[in-house]
């Protein structure tokens, strides 16, 4: 068998950057005891990763680069943003340092409403210094591993990826189910 879109892929790999003086530096690892595993074709990788594991069989090991374009992309300036201390208030309207404090990552959402996540990077007397660029935007990614196993997805699996917040009880997207009832339907 070999990876393609609706195969669930089991892999281990080590990613490696670019560190002081040009030296690789291991940032990640996946082993046989605590794999990476996806649904190929379903947008749950990096879309440049999966060009390079398509074709790739049962037991084949990898070894490449991907450039920082085609990964998460470089690094923008305009990603680091400093905002007003209270802006991390808690409901007691005093600053949140058990959840915002340097190197947490915290959600923030954008003018239109979405999620986003990001870095804390410095916190002062008066603001926060935050960091909306991916931890890896401008490194090239080398990843180097070996294709564990490959399968057919379930339905099951397949329903789960494309729609998470759905429990299979209530047949609507929620958000408050427990897998038994649904908080938003009254429904079992």
């Amino acid at each position: 068998m070999k990876v393609e879109n609706l195969k669930v892929v089991t892999a281990t790999y080590e990613l490696y950057i670019n560190g002081e003086g040009g030296k690789e530096e291991l940032m990640e690892k996946a082993t046989e005891e605590t794999p990476l595993v996806w649904c190929h074709g379903e947008g749950m990788m990096l879309p440049a990763f999966e060009a390079q594991m398509e074709g790739k069989a049962e037991g084949e090991s990898f070894d490449f680069v991907l450039a920082a374009k085609d990964a998460y992309g470089e690094y923008i300036q305009e990603g680091l943003m400093d905002l007003p201390k209270n802006m991390f208030f808690n409901g007691d309207g005093e600053f949140d340092d058990e959840r915002v404090y340097v190197g947490a990552i915290v959600p923030m959402n954008t003018t239109d409403g979405q999620v986003v996540k990001a870095q804390v990077c410095e916190i002062t007397d008066d603001q926060v210094t935050i960091d909306l660029n991916h931890p890896y935007a401008g490194e090239d990614l080398h990843f180097k591993g070996k294709i564990i196993s490959i399968r057919d997805v379930t339905e099951g699996e397949l329903q789960a990826i494309r729609n998470p917040h759905h429990c299979g009880k209530c047949h609507s997207n929620c958000n408050n189910c427990d897998g038994e009832h649904c908080g938003n339907c009254g429904e079992a």
